[in-house]
C-alpha cells in the first residue's frame, strides 16, 4: 500500500522514523522549528531523537550555542542551527523586516528608532554577555525609548531580524539573549541563490511531500523566490501529482515504507502541522473545523495512524 502523505510527512520529519541522536542535528535537518512556546518547542526536538533526551539536554544545546532561538522569518519564533543563522537571515530577515513596516507605524517605530534600540541592545550585551528581556527593556527605557505596549518586543524582534541578537534559554521563565559573535559558528558563507537553494532543499527533503505553497507559508518568502528555489533543485527532489496538486519530496520520501499504526504526541505549534498552509493531509474536516478555531493551534495534538 502506498504511503499517505501524513505518513510520509512523518517519516521524514523524523517523528516515526528516528535518526538523530542531538539537539542540533534534528533542527539542521528541519531547517526552522517553530518555537513560540519555549518548552514545547522542547518537547518538538527531544520527540525527533533516536536516544533518550530530556529537556535539559536540549537546553544544553542552546547553552553550547549548537541551536539559538530567533525570529528568521514570518516574525514567529524558531529554533535555528546556529551554523546555519547568518545565512538564513540573510536570506529571510530582510523580507520579515519588510511585511512589518506597517505594524512599525503603528507603534511609532521609525527606522531612525529601531536603528538606535538596535545599537543600545547590542552594546549592551557586548557588555554583559547574557541578559534578561527585562534588562533589556529597560536599557531602552533608561536611554529614552519607550517599550510600552508592544514595542518592546517588537524592537527585540528587529534586532534579531537584522542578525544582532539571539535568544538563549529561559531563566525563572524569563527569556535570556545573547549577542551573535563570534561565539556563534559561522557556518558557511552563502550567496543570496545559493542560500535559497539550501532553504528550499531543507525543507522538501524535511517536510515533503509538500506544494509551493506550503514553503510560501513557511518560509515568508514571495512566490517567485519559491517558484526559482524550486527550480534550482528540482534534480534533486522528487515531483508527484496527487489529487491534482503538485508536490515536491526527497526521493528517500517518496519510498518511505507505510506506517504501522501508532500514536505520538505532538506540542503545540509542531512542524507537523504548522509548516503547511494546506492541513486537510493530516486533519480531517472534523478536526479541520476544530483547528480554525481560536487559538487551537496552541494546543497540544494527539496523531493516531497519520
Amino acid at each position: 500500500m502506498k504511503p499517505t502523505i501524513a505518513h510520509q510527512r512523518l517519516y521524514h520529519q523524523r517523528i516515526s522514523h528516528k535518526q538523530f541522536k542531538t539537539p542540533s542535528e534534528a533542527v539542521a535537518w528541519l531547517g526552522a522549528m517553530q518555537a513560540q512556546d519555549y518548552l514545547g518547542a522542547l518537547w518538538s526536538i527531544g520527540l525527533r531523537l533516536s536516544e533518550k533526551c530530556t529537556d535539559k539536554d536540549v537546553e544544553q544545546d542552546i547553552l553550547d550555542k549548537k541551536i539559538v532561538r530567533t525570529w528568521p522569518m514570518r516574525g514567529t519564533l524558531h529554533f535555528v542551527a546556529a551554523e546555519d543563522l547568518r545565512w538564513m537571515l540573510a536570506l529571510t530577515g530582510r523580507r520579515y523586516v519588510e511585511t512589518s513596516s506597517r505594524r512599525y507605524g503603528e507603534l511609532e517605530l521609525d527606522e531612525k528608532t529601531l536603528a538606535r534600540s538596535n545599537d543600545l541592545l547590542a552594546k549592551a550585551l557586548r557588555d554583559v554577555p547574557e541578559l534578561d528581556r527585562h534588562a533589556l527593556l529597560a536599557v531602552l527605557e533608561a536611554n529614552g525609548i519607550s517599550t510600552a505596549g508592544q514595542r518592546g518586543v517588537w524592537m527585540l524582534g528587529r534586532a534579531s531580524a537584522d542578525g544582532l541578537i539571539v535568544q538563549g534559554v529561559m531563566r525563572r521563565n524569563v527569556q535570556t539573549y545573547f549577542a551573535i559573535d563570534d561565539s556563534i559558528p559561522r557556518g558557511k558563507t552563502l550567496a543570496r541563490d545559493e542560500a535559497l537553494a539550501e532553504l528550499t532543499l531543507r525543507y522538501f527533503t524535511s517536510h515533503g511531500p509538500a506544494a509551493a505553497q506550503d514553503f510560501v507559508w513557511w518560509s515568508g518568502l514571495v512566490i517567485s523566490d519559491v517558484r526559482a528555489g524550486i527550480d534550482s533543485v528540482k534534480s534533486k527532489l522528487v515531483e508527484e501529482t496527487i489529487d491534482g496538486k503538485t508536490y515536491w519530496m526527497s526521493p528517500e520520501m517518496a519510498q518511505a515504507p507505510q506506517e504501522s499504526p501508532s500514536v505520538y504526541g505532538l506540542s503545540g505549534f509542531d512542524e507537523f502541522l504548522l509548516a503547511y498552509s494546506d492541513k486537510s493531509a493530516a486533519l480531517t474536516a472534523e478536526f479541520r473545523a476544530r483547528w480554525s478555531r481560536k487559538n487551537a493551534m496552541f494546543s497540544p495534538t494527539i496523531v493516531s495512524d497519520g
